[in-house]
């Protein structure tokens, strides 16, 4: 392996196209930012230092990205090959390779970047290219191969010859170099295009002109490539990340019943055999039982975990609730930073009052209890096992094991009193 596996997320345009005070690399898709989820793909590959190239709302994109990343700074917009310059300084007196990514690119698979390293360090490439092959590829930068099948130069769109147009390989803008010949080719790039940028791009002709072997890999999902640039692309990429999550979910045994309108985030667990109905959305973090049913109409936010044959019906949203074995809590209820047992009945209507404006406090119910439809339990409240509670009930008060507990202002008719 060599010495050092580093990456570049190029992190500075504007992204005016998106139609925001904010900029578009921290514009959220499925709860995670767009930058956040380019560091964390290269993360998650294996890389062990990682430089964010950083411009407009240098800011936005600092604060999401904190101390896990270093920092370089692009004041002017010329080109790729111009933001990895910025970077230079990191890159000086190291061996290894060194990865380029796009900040709007989130959808890479950390497996994808690893192939490319695997393939850069294994056919000792001073360039690896990520590769895509589209139909149509009308606005990418092609891919010219020699005769025998090495890349010999990457011809922007603007630069095309007719000939160059009919080319079906394009360049999907992502890169694994050699450092120290990275560091010499970019002294030697210079924007002589139509654009008048420097194009990173122009670093494998240089390396080829040096004889240095260059490849590539040809990705095998071209969803993976796709940038965003405004709200539209950016519900696209939201489309693709929710069919790749919840397809991997029934793979392992979970159904689903209707994927466009289950939104089950990253990092969950969910045990095979589980159903999951329509109009669920499931947090990141929560962890979910075998044989149970969640839904429809269900949102499962963060910190919950779920044991077996838990049930969460229509119209229940729980949040930071661990649940027991067996236990239902079967419609139009809300549990919030609770513990409820195993085999317990949440009743239509129940509620955890968990936050008193100042505080959120924690309500705990032991094994095989009935809670009341409509009932209201003021946290911080303990109810022990077996405990009843009546319906309509507002509980203050801790409830002991096996007790019925009854908290509702006796019932008074007032005879012909609607007559007046």
């Amino acid at each position: 392996m060599e010495n050092n596996i580093m990456a570049i997320v190029m992190a500075a345009g504007k992204g005016t196209r998106m139609k925001s005070k904010k900029s578009k690399l921290v514009q959220k898709i499925y709860g995670k930012e767009i930058v956040k989820r380019a560091v964390e793909n290269a993360e998650k590959a294996g890389v062990n230092e990682i430089v964010a190239v950083v411009g407009y709302m240098k800011e936005e994109v600092m604060a999401v990205l904190g101390d896990n990343v270093k920092y370089a700074f692009q004041e002017e917009m010329l080109g790729t090959g111009h933001a990895v310059m910025q970077a230079k300084e990191y890159l000086k007196g190291k061996k290894g390779k060194v990865l380029v990514l796009n900040g709007d690119v989130p959808l890479i698979r950390p497996e994808t970047l690893n192939k490319l390293l695997e393939k850069s360090i294994e056919n000792k490439e001073y360039a690896t290219l990520l590769t895509a092959i589209y139909d149509n590829p009308t606005g990418y930068g092609r891919i010219v191969r020699d005769e025998g099948g090495n890349i010999s130069a990457i011809v922007e769109e603007k630069d095309t010859t007719d000939e160059q147009k009919e080319i079906k390989e394009i360049n999907a803008g992502i890169y694994c170099f050699d450092i120290e010949e990275l560091l010499s080719a970019l002294d030697k790039i210079k924007p002589n295009n139509a654009q008048g940028e420097y194009y990173l791009t122009d670093v494998i002709q240089i390396m080829n002109e040096k004889g240095l072997k260059t490849g590539a890999v040809i990705v095998e999902d071209n969803t993976e490539i796709l940038g965003i640039n405004n709200r539209i692309q950016l519900e696209m990429l939201t489309k693709v990340l929710q069919m790749r999550i919840n397809t991997e979910h029934m793979k392992n045994g979970v159904t689903i019943e209707d994927v466009n309108t289950t939104y089950i985030y990253d990092d969950v667990e969910i045990g095979m055999d589980t159903v999951i109905h329509p109009n669920t959305t499931i947090k990141s973090g929560v962890e979910i039982g075998e044989d149970c049913e969640i839904g429809p109409n269900a949102y499962i936010r963060e910190g919950c975990k779920l044991a077996n044959k838990v049930k969460i019906g229509s119209f229940v949203e729980i949040k930071k609730a661990i649940i027991g074995e067996g236990t239902k809590v079967p419609h139009l209820s809300y549990m919030g930073d609770c513990e409820i047992g195993e085999k317990c009945n949440i009743g239509c209507g129940t509620i955890t009052c968990n936050y008193d404006g100042l505080h959120k406090s924690k309500t705990i119910i032991g094994n095989h209890s009935f809670i009341g439809s409509n009932t209201n339990l003021v946290a911080p409240v303990t109810l022990g096992d077996e405990t009843f509670v009546a319906a309509g009930s507002t509980i203050t008060d801790d409830v002991p094991d096996y007790a019925l507990a009854i908290a509702r202002q006796r019932q008074t008719n007032k005879e012909d009193w609607n007559k007046k």
